[in-house]
């Protein structure tokens, strides 16, 4: 029996299109609630940029499992090793690249004008954070980077920050987040104070960084817009995002 269940924003629950919810995915949400199962947020966003949705929540993991809670009551944080955060913010200054820092409650970047920066800001419709020179950077708690990098520059920032990964959801960004954070460490924080199974969990996402939720919970649905690498983790794969796909799911699977 399902009595949790954990969501992705982007691809997942808002369309890179519209940029909205869909009413199937509303009326589902309804539907949920109406059978007593609770619902959670689980994103690689913060929550200052957790867009305003017309679906309410019980809790939320962000930042890939860096920072998790249910209103009041934090169940897990986690940020990156001072020195590798650090260590980092060098090697965006000895490269010229742009770079978002997320710490519990602020986030900022450290130019406004670098065009791939722009270009994220455009795709996922959100308000370019404060700017904060580099140097200031350092020395600040990141539970997060926003690292505005290709994927060629992936093997070379791992090889200097070893307790570090980097789950990448497009070409051009990806995140630097604490090796022993996910999605799937933060879903486990919320479940155990809530007393739930995992079996009892079913989890949506689309991609990469959605990998070890799929596999975590008792049944790990990937969208259909889900990039290639994810699907063969998740135990059933419905239409996309724009088809309704939260809905598809939860009633072939007969949760709802």
């Amino acid at each position: 029996m399902i009595k949790a269940a954990f969501f992705d924003i982007d691809g997942t629950l808002v369309s890179f299109h519209t940029h909205k919810v869909s009413q199937g995915t509303v009326r589902a949400f309804d539907q949920l609630h109406k059978k007593g199962i609770k619902t959670f947020i689980s994103t690689g966003r913060p929550e200052c940029l957790i867009p305003q949705m017309p679906l309410s929540f019980d809790g939320y993991v962000t930042m890939n499992g860096g920072y998790c809670f249910m209103g009041d009551q934090v169940t897990y944080k986690n940020p990156l090793p001072q020195e590798e955060a650090d260590r980092w913010l060098r090697y965006v200054g000895e490269n010229n690249l742009c770079t978002m820092l997320f710490s519990d409650h602020e986030m900022f970047v450290n130019t406004l004008t670098d065009p791939q920066a722009l270009a994220l800001q455009e795709e996922v419709k959100f308000q370019m954070p404060p700017l904060l020179h580099l140097d200031e950077m350092f020395g600040r708690e990141a539970y997060q980077f926003i690292a505005i990098m290709g994927a060629e520059c992936d093997e070379e920032v791992l090889s200097l920050l070893p307790h570090c990964r980097l789950p990448r959801w497009h070409a051009q960004f990806c995140d630097l987040i604490n090796q022993n954070n996910s999605k799937a460490v933060g879903i486990e924080s919320i479940i155990s104070r809530l007393g739930i199974q995992r079996e009892e969990c079913i989890c949506f996402g689309d991609g990469s960084n959605d990998i070890e939720m799929l596999g975590y919970c008792g049944i790990g649905v990937a969208m259909g817009n889900a990039t290639d690498d994810v699907k063969p983790h998740a135990d059933y794969v419905t239409t996309s995002v724009d088809e309704e796909g939260i809905a598809h799911a939860l009633y072939e699977l007969r949760i709802i």
